[in-house]
Order: structure tokens, then sequence, then C-alpha cells
């Protein structure tokens, strides 16, 4: 087995890329209502057999998806190559629920995975540990078929020994047959939930992370094998809060901050959900991305293709506004992470070396206070234009400074124009002194 670099060598590119594209795709798309449809209108194999049987995404581009991803300012990219539906995107030998059993003919991953790395993104990987579809996988909480005593009592035999055998074969495949992968993402354990629920030991886990890191010494794993967190290789690399805006940064384990990624919806959906209208607008997704970095984090950003294969209309013009925002404003948040300096209130700080970033979320009228930076800024500008931004020192000589008084010491101020400027959250670039 190869030497397994430390977990900050290994992460160094996961921490300066800040911001990626998460694809929930899968024979659930042709539903269009979730990706969890089947275990939400509890529909039996045969019911949900439709939706396999005329999977034919006859529009995908994996190359457009890469340039639309790429152009909103995204450098990392992770796919459901098996949802917990059990449908496979990946030519796996395992199995014959897979997208080459489909209409459509043909391995989707190895296409998808080539046109990202071509555009310069790191790959990985999604895996369900559950599988609804699988023979041996025993019925439990989140089964489509939890509350049918009858299928209960005649599917008791099924074997969790022998469905970990198939998920360890299948996260093989995918961990040799597409050369490097830069991150694998499970999902997820369950232990002490209620019925049946599984964990690290019906998953193996600790026997599937050595398996991954004898495979791709240099892989991040994160969290959801039910292990320990950043404390040697036999743990995850990373976190994974879903859906949350974290408050801040907890996630401290021996002594070290382990690295975080936020992973987000456009509309509270992961998979396409044509009906769904709580899309959510550039600005919230721009400030939601600048205050995980603030945090020290990263964000994973969703995209659930359709059933054709491409990117809703909606989705895109979200990626393109976030786009429009990063292609100014990318030196605050690539490379970027926490500050030591307190912003003032509805302002983020993110800072990489001695440029500082003062993100404006409430734009305040002519003045703005920052605590802890008199003398500490050689100068001082908006970072989508360049536009010099005044500073203020405090001169009890000069009356037109009274409004000053009363601040503490060590405070610098800046003159802010009446009217902010055109861009979703204008920010200043301070560039510290030596």
């Amino acid at each position: 087995m190869s030497e397994i670099a430390s977990l900050e060598e290994r992460s160094a590119w996961f921490t300066a890329d800040r911001f990626g594209l998460f694809v929930h795709w899968g024979v659930y798309a042709a539903a269009a209502r979730h990706e969890w449809v089947r275990a939400r209108e509890k529909l039996t194999e045969e019911q949900y057999e439709p939706y396999f049987e005329h999977f034919d995404p006859d529009l995908h581009d994996p190359v457009k998806w890469a340039e639309d991803a790429w152009n909103a300012g995204m450098r990392y990219f992770v796919i459901t190559t098996k949802h917990h539906d059990g449908f496979c995107l990946f030519d796996s030998e395992l199995t014959d629920y897979k997208a080459a059993s489909t209409p459509y003919g043909r391995d989707l991953i190895g296409p998808m995975v080539e046109a990202f790395r071509a555009r310069g993104f790191k790959v990985g990987f999604y895996y369900s540990l559950i599988d609804w579809h699988h023979p041996e996988f025993p019925v439990d909480l989140y089964h489509p078929q939890r509350d049918d005593a009858d299928y209960i009592k005649a599917t008791e035999g099924r074997d969790v020994t022998a469905y970990a055998d198939y998920l360890h074969g299948q996260v093989r495949e995918l961990l040799t047959n597409y050369g490097r992968i830069d991150l694998m993402w499970f999902d997820f354990s369950y232990e002490g939930r209620g019925f049946n629920a599984k964990g690290p030991k019906e998953w193996r886990s600790a026997e599937l992370m050595a398996m991954c890191r004898e495979l791709q010494p240099h892989i991040l794993i994160n969290n959801r094998l039910g292990l320990g967190i950043g404390q040697g290789p036999d743990t995850a690399d990373f976190t994974t809060p879903e859906q949350v805006q974290p408050p801040g940064h907890e996630n401290e384990f021996a002594g070290s901050a382990v690295p975080w990624e936020a992973c987000q919806t456009l509309n509270g959906s992961w998979g396409y959900d044509r009906d769904n209208l709580d899309w959510k607008p550039p600005g919230m997704l721009v400030r939601m991305l600048l205050d995980t970095v603030s945090k020290g984090g990263n964000m994973l950003l969703n995209v659930g293709p359709t059933g054709r294969g491409e990117f809703d209309p909606r989705a895109r013009d979200a990626l393109a506004g976030v786009g429009e925002w990063m292609r100014l404003h990318e030196p605050a948040i690539r490379g970027a992470g926490r500050s030591s300096f307190v912003p003032p209130a509805d302002c983020r700080y993110t800072q990489r070396g001695n440029r500082l970033y003062l993100h404006i979320l409430s734009w305040p009228m002519k003045h703005l206070h920052l605590a802890g930076l008199a003398g500490k800024v050689a100068y001082a500008r908006f970072l989508h234009d360049h536009s010099e931004v005044k500073r203020v020192e405090y001169n009890p000589a000069n009356p037109f400074h009274n409004h000053l008084k009363g601040l503490p010491e060590g405070t610098l101020t800046l003159s802010l124009p009446t009217v902010a400027p055109a861009v979703e959250v204008p920010v200043v670039e301070l560039i510290l002194t030596d």
C-alpha cells in the first residue's frame, strides 16, 4: 500500500477550490418528483420499473455540463454513481440495473469523468450505501416497503453481509476503472434510528475505508461511513452539513480544524423536481457561498438534471448568476478562508494572505467601521472594478469628524458611496500592510 500523505497535504486542493458541483441523476429524473420518490410514495419494484425501462437521456452532453459548472466558478464535481434506488450510472459488472441496460445503452460515468477532467475539474464519486433494489438489502425504516408486513415477512432472510460484498465490489470498480478519483462521497449511515437501521458494522466501513485508501492513496473521503473524523487514515477526512448554513466552524478534532463542506440544493430537492418552485435566487446562493467560505468551509451546490440529460433552464440561470459574481470576485473565494478579524454587522470577512475581503451584505449609509484595522490597511478598493475606497482616520481637530467620536481605539472607517455597486454582494479588498 502506498504511503498516505497527511490530511493537510491531501486536502490542499479542496480547501483552495472552495466551490464544487454536486449532481444527483438517475431514473428518478423521469418521475420528476424528487430523488426519494420511490420511498416517499412507497412504490414497489413493478411501479418503479417504467422509469428504468424508458430512461433515455438523448440530450445529455457532459461537455456542456462541465462548461456551465466552470463558468459558475466551480472547480470540482461529485456525481451520483448510484443512489438509494440502486440504479447505477456506471457500467458495473455486478448488476444489470444500470444505464447500460436501459434504452440509452451505455456507461454515463466514463464520458462525464473525461469531460470534467479535461475542463480542469477534480473528480468525485457519490455512492449510496443504501440499495432498495438489491435482493439482499434488508428492509428498514427508509425502505419503500417498510409498511408492507407481507413483504417484510417474505424478505426477512435477506443477508446484509452478501449485500456488503456487492457494495465493496462496486466501490472497487469505481476506484479502479476511471483513473484518478480525488474524492469519495458516501451516503449514509443511520444506526440507532429505528427498524433495521444500519451503520459501520453492516457496511464493514473500516474495511471499505482501507480499500479506498489502498486503491487511491491521495483520495479524500467524507464522514458518512460512520467512522471518526480527521484522526488518521482510518477515519474520514471532511464533514458534510446538509442543507443548512452552519453558524460557525465547530469541527475541531485532534487539535486542528477538519475540512468541511456544506452541500446545498437549488430548490430543496436533489433530483429533478419538475413542479418545485422553491428556487433560490442567485443573490442568496452567492451569500451562502461567501458565508460558508468566511467560516472556513466549502460549498457543494447541486443540480438535478432532467430525464433527457440536460440542466433545467432555471438551474442554468442560477449557475450563470453565481458565475457572474464569481467572475468579478473569485479572489475573495478561491484560495481564501477564515480571518481572525471580526467583521462589522451584516458583513463577512474572507482572507487570502495579505488580502482581506469585506463582503457587505447590507449596504450602510456612507460609513463602515472596521474594528482593529487602523494602521493595518495600505490600500482599499472595490474588488469588482478596482476603484478606490477612501479611508477616514479620526481627527479631533476636524469638526466634520465629530460623528466618528466614541469608536473603539484601532477602528478604521471606510467612506462609501450612497448607492451600492451593481453586483449581488459588493466586496472591498483591503490590502494589509506587512
